[in-house]
C-alpha cells in the first residue's frame, strides 16, 4: 500500500505553508505569546514579528500564485523547478518576498537592489525565470529590467511589485496557519540561486538545495549559538552568500531579530549603531573592518576618555563579530582583539559549499591570521600543492543549465575543486590565497600574495595593498605591490619608493618574497560589491604589459636599486 496520501485530497490551501522544517520553525515563533520580533528595518522604518512576517508571506504568496502562467502553476504543482528573481535591498520586503517565493515551491533568484537592467536580465534569462519580485525601493528598477527585456530579448515576465503592497491589512490570526500534512518536497529540489562573482567569465547560478535552507542555517545557529533574544546588525549584499548564509537564514532558523540596515555601507553610522547598544552579532567583510579601524583611528582614538569608552562599550558588547569572503589581516585582527578583548570569528567558505571552516567561539587557541578547524560533517583534504577540497552536506547542487562547468568543478573522488590554496598546521588551516591569482611563482619560489599582503599591512604608513604576480621572462612572475598610504595626521610619510618599502620589509620576510615593483595609489583601492579587491582586473589595469615604461611605476634591480 502507497502512502496514505494517495489516497486523500492534497493539505493546501491560502493559509497552508508546506511541510519543510523552515516553516514549522517559523510558525513556532509566530505562535509565541508574544511573538519575537523577526525583522527591524531601519531605512523602511518597520519593525515585525514572526506573527506578522508569517501573515504577510501568506497574502503575498497568493498574490504571486496568480500572477504566474498556467504553464508555471502546474510546474510547481508537479514539483518542477521553477525560478523567481527577487529584486530588493535587505530589508522587511525581502524577507517576505524570500520566503512567499519558497513557500510556493520555487526557488529564489536573488539580485542587488541597484542591478543594472542588461545584467538583471542575464540573471532572468540563465535562470529561466518565470517572474519578477520587486520591493518599493525597486519597483523604478524592475521596470525598467521589464522593459530592456521586452525591447532587446521579446521577451515579457510577470513582474509583481511593490511587495509591500499586497501585505495583509489586518494581521491573520496566528492559529489559522497550519502546516501542510501532506508529504514533505523533495529536499533536494532548487530552493537558492547565488551568482559567482564572474570574474573570469559570465556569472554562473550555484544552486542550493531545499536541504540547505533549513539544515546550514540551523548549523551555524547552533555553531554560533544564536537564540531567540539575539539581534544582528545586517548590513551585507543580500544577493551574495554571505548575507544570506550567514546572517539572514540563521538567524530566522533561531528565532532571532534581523536589524536591516540597506544602502551604502557607512562607517560613521555604524559606529553610533554600536554606541546605542542592543546588538549581540554583526557580520562584515575584510573592508568593512578596515574601514571601522580606520574611522576609530581617525576620529574617535582622540576623543574624551568618556566618549570613548563608549564607543569601546558599544563594540564590546556585541557578542560576536564574524568575518568572511577573504582573509582578515593579521594588523586588522589585532586591532579589533585588543578594542573587543576578544577576537573577530573568521571562517573560510565559498558560494558553492557555505563555511566549512571556522574559527571556535572560545578561540583562544587558534593561531594567529589562521581561519580556524573543520567544520563538522565536513570532508576536507589538500592535494600536493595546498588546493582545498571539500565535500559536505550543504554544497550546491548544481551551476543552472550548465552540466559541464559543474562536472568540470569535481574531481575523480567527487570533492568540489575551490581554486584556493591552504596549508595545516595540526587542525588549524591557513588560507594562502587563489591559485589563480594569489600564488605567486618566482624564481622557483611558490609565494602567498597574501602573506607579503599581510606584513605590508603591519608598516603603520600603509593603509591597503595588493599584491599580485607580474609576468617577468627572468623570474617568471616579479611579486608587485599596489600601495595605500594613510592620510591621517599620525602619519607623516606622503611618499614610498620601493627601495624603503623594502628596506622597512627586511627584518618582517626573506628577500625573495619582497616586492620588486611598486605603484603607490591616491585614496582606497576599488572593490566588489562584496568588497572583495579584484585582482584579475586591478593587477592588468595597475601593471600592464609595458608597466616598465609608466612613470606611476617603480622597478627594483640589484644593479640600480630602484629604478623610478
Amino acid at each position: 500500500m502507497g502512502d496514505r496520501t494517495l489516497l486523500i485530497p492534497p493539505h493546501v490551501g491560502d493559509n497552508v505553508l508546506p511541510n519543510l522544517p523552515f516553516f514549522h520553525r517559523l510558525l513556532r515563533y509566530a505562535q509565541r505569546k508574544p511573538s519575537p520580533i523577526v525583522v527591524r528595518d531601519l531605512v523602511a522604518d518597520v519593525e515585525k514579528t514572526y506573527h506578522h512576517l508569517v501573515s504577510d508571506v501568506l497574502a503575498f504568496r497568493k498574490v504571486l500564485e496568480s500572477s504566474l502562467s498556467h504553464e508555471a502553476r502546474l510546474d510547481l504543482i508537479a514539483d518542477k523547478e521553477v525560478y523567481i528573481g527577487l529584486l530588493a535591498p535587505g530589508g522587511y520586503e525581502y524577507t517576505v518576498g524570500f520566503i512567499a517565493i519558497l513557500a510556493i515551491g520555487a526557488a529564489v533568484v536573488p539580485m542587488a537592489a541597484a542591478v543594472p537592467a542588461e545584467e538583471a536580465s542575464y540573471f532572468l534569462l540563465k535562470a529561466r525565470c518565470v517572474a519578477l519580485v520587486a520591493s518599493t525601493t525597486s519597483e523604478n528598477t524592475a521596470q525598467s529590467v521589464g522593459r530592456y527585456m521586452g525591447e532587446s530579448k521579446g521577451i515579457h515576465i510577470p513582474c509583481i511589485s511593490p511587495i509591500a503592497s499586497h501585505f495583509r491589512p489586518t494581521l491573520l490570526p496566528s492559529d489559522e496557519a497550519t502546516i501542510s500534512s501532506g508529504p514533505v518536497p523533495d529536499m533536494n529540489a532548487a530552493a537558492l540561486v547565488i551568482f559567482t562573482s564572474g570574474t573570469t567569465g559570465p556569472p554562473k547560478g550555484a544552486v542550493q538545495r531545499r536541504s540547505y535552507i533549513s539544515g546550514n542555517g540551523e548549523a551555524d545557529a547552533d555553531y554560533y549559538q544564536i537564540t531567540d533574544k539575539d539581534t544582528v546588525l545586517h548590513v551585507l549584499p543580500v544577493h551574495h552568500a554571505s548575507g544570506v548564509g550567514l546572517t539572514f537564514l540563521p538567524f530566522l532558523a533561531a528565532g532571532a531579530c534581523i536589524e536591516f540596515r540597506s544602502g551604502s555601507f557607512d562607517i560613521a553610522w555604524t559606529w553610533e549603531r554600536w554606541r546605542q547598544g542592543g546588538l549581540t552579532f554583526f557580520s562584515g567583510v575584510p573592508t568593512i573592518y578596515m574601514r571601522m579601524m580606520r574611522y576609530y583611528e581617525e576620529n574617535i582614538a582622540n576623543q574624551a576618555p568618556e566618549v570613548r569608552d563608549q564607543y569601546i562599550a558599544g563594540a564590546r558588547q556585541i557578542r560576536a563579530m564574524l568575518c568572511g569572503t577573504s582573509a582578515l589581516p593579521g594588523p586588522v585582527q589585532e586591532f579589533w582583539h585588543q578594542i573587543r578583548e576578544k577576537p573577530i570569528f573568521t571562517r573560510y567558505g565559498a558560494t558553492e559549499f557555505g563555511a566549512v571552516i571556522k574559527t571556535e567561539l572560545d578561540s583562544d587557541g587558534t593561531p594567529q591570521n589562521s581561519v580556524g578547524r573543520v567544520a563538522e560533517a565536513v570532508s576536507l583534504k589538500l592535494t600536493d600543492e595546498g588546493q582545498i577540497l571539500v565535500k559536505c552536506p550543504y554544497m550546491f547542487s548544481k551551476y543552472l543549465f550548465d552540466e559541464k562547468a559543474t562536472a568540470d568543478a569535481h574531481d575523480a573522488e567527487g570533492y568540489f575543486k575551490t581554486g584556493d590554496i591552504a596549508r595545516r598546521e595540526g587542525k588549524y588551516y591557513f588560507i594562502l590565497g587563489r591559485a589563480s591569482i594569489d600564488i605567486i611563482k618566482s624564481g622557483g619560489y611558490k609565494i602567498s600574495a597574501l602573506d607579503i599582503e599581510r606584513e605590508i599591512l603591519g608598516l603603520d604608513y600603509v593603509s591597503e595593498v595588493m599584491v599580485v604576480g607580474v609576468e617577468d621572462e627572468e623570474f617568471g612572475q616579479r611579486v608587485a605591490a599596489t600601495i595605500s598610504l594613510k592620510q591621517d595626521q599620525k602619519t607623516t610619510r606622503k611618499s614610498l619608493t620601493i627601495s624603503e618599502l623594502r628596506e622597512d620589509l627586511r627584518s618582517r620576510m626573506a628577500g625573495y618574497k619582497m616586492p620588486t615593483i611598486l605603484r603607490v595609489v591616491q585614496g582606497e583601492l576599488p572593490k566588489s560589491g562584496t568588497g572583495k579587491v579584484q585582482k584579475k582586473i586591478l593587477g592588468p589595469q595597475y601593471f600592464p604589459p609595458n608597466y616598465r615604461g609608466l612613470s606611476e611605476v617603480q622597478v627594483w634591480s640589484r644593479e640600480n636599486k630602484a629604478k623610478l
